[in-house]
């Protein structure tokens, strides 16, 4: 109980950080937000309406209490571009990004952990340097070239796929899966030579643990030894990294969107920058820096919970 209120605490902590340095950087942005808006062909009036309606004409301390109110009930005020609640906007296009993250992460886990117990396996011979060459390709090529990559051989080449046409997944699940399943593969690449690296890697340490030669004096098979106790200990430590690369992963699919025009958060990004849409962009970052944070939080308390030694501090 202890260790839950102190984890709390610190949630809380970093989202208050958050908070402030989301209003900060904003704030300290050189030059009139609403004169960048506008244009330099504004005239006093138009700038002295958007600076009221930006509040940004009030005092600093009055600023940060209306934005630290606003983030607490999660209203992050109305598009400039859109003329829209910020919330609604984000909500509309939550389920794209979400969806593609968590595919991506499913394919990661899936792919990476049988990969990564053949390398350990077979550690030193033809199998474990494929692996090693694959994942060494993984990790050098961007996930937008990747993405380039799929769309040309199984979209435009091959035709098995469709590109560039998003389909919700309330509308018809299956054609969502399919315009859904090339970004999530190029997304995912990266993720899954990282893991790879690492189980490999933390199973050939649990493999040279004493506890792993008592098991052998005893007559366990290496099928066993190696699937019932090295893989248990091994992935406690994969949990860990797959839970800090969701940021990664949620900030490479902004990306990914882009290459394959996906409705989500990375067009809405691109064009509340490109508009000057502030309160938008504030928004989406904030929102953004949740989820990661909150992901992190869950991950602490399951890496406790699976972890016996911890679950004793």
């Amino acid at each position: 109980m202890e260790y839950l209120i102190r984890r709390l605490l610190t949630l809380l902590l970093t989202v208050f950080f958050v908070v402030v340095m989301t209003f900060a950087v904003f704030r300290i942005i050189p030059g009139n937000p609403a004169l960048a808006i506008l244009g330099a062909e504004a005239t006093d009036e138009q700038i002295e309406m958007l600076e009221a309606k930006l509040g940004t004409n009030r005092p600093l301390h009055e600023q940060f209490a209306d934005w630290l109110g606003g983030v607490f009930v999660l209203n992050f005020g109305e598009s400039l571009r859109f003329s829209e609640p910020v919330l609604d906007l984000i909500a509309s296009r939550f389920p794209v990004t979400l969806s593609l993250a968590l595919m991506a992460l499913t394919i990661t886990v899936v792919t990476a952990v049988p990969l990564g117990i053949i390398a350990a396996r077979s550690r030193g011979k033809a199998m474990d340097m494929i692996i090693s060459v694959g994942t060494q390709f993984g990790l050098a090529v961007p996930s937008f070239w990747m993405g380039i990559m799929l769309i040309l051989l199984f979209g435009l080449i091959l035709k098995w796929f469709s590109v560039s046409t998003y389909v919700p997944w309330s509308e018809n699940p299956g054609l969502a899966f399919k315009s859904m399943i090339l970004p999530s593969v190029a997304l995912a690449i990266p993720q899954i030579a990282v893991v790879v690296r690492y189980l490999r890697t933390t199973m050939l340490e649990q493999l040279s643990l004493d506890y792993v030669r008592t098991a052998r004096s005893k007559g366990l098979s290496e099928t066993v030894i190696q699937y019932k106790h090295v893989l248990k200990n091994a992935l406690l430590p994969v949990i860990t990294v797959v839970g800090i690369n969701f940021g990664e992963v949620l900030a490479g699919s902004l990306v990914i969107e882009q290459v394959f025009t996906l409705p989500g958060f990375g067009s809405l990004l691109i064009t509340s920058i490109g508009n000057r849409d502030y309160p938008l962009v504030q928004g989406l970052v904030m929102l953004i820096a949740f989820i990661v944070i909150i992901v992190n939080f869950v991950v602490d308390l399951s890496y406790r919970w699976l972890d016996p030694k911890i679950r004793i501090m």
